[in-house]
């Protein structure tokens, strides 16, 4: 039987940003996580959440003037401090 590992919070926020900012997803959540969290990405945890959605609204925000796409793209990260996630097979 298969053992499925839960995908860290960096992954998952790495996952969704990648489906708005394309293959510079990962580059952006390490240098957010590093300039203003001043923590190695892969060490963030769902604690860390909350001060780091904020810096990529203000990031995305002065990249975009799509409101609704920056929106739409905060709440998606905002769901992992509400979803229990689980490895998808």
């Amino acid at each position: 039987m298969p053992t499925h590992r839960r995908k860290s919070v960096y992954e998952r926020a790495v996952r969704i940003s990648h489906a708005y900012l394309g293959p510079a997803a990962e580059r952006f959540i390490d240098r957010q996580v590093r300039s203003h969290l001043h923590k190695e990405p892969e060490t963030i945890t769902e604690k860390d959440l909350s001060r780091l959605i904020g810096w990529i609204r203000l990031a995305v925000s002065l990249l975009s003037d799509d409101i609704q796409v920056v929106d739409e793209y905060i709440g998606q990260l905002e769901q992992l401090t509400h979803e229990a996630w689980t490895q998808e097979s």
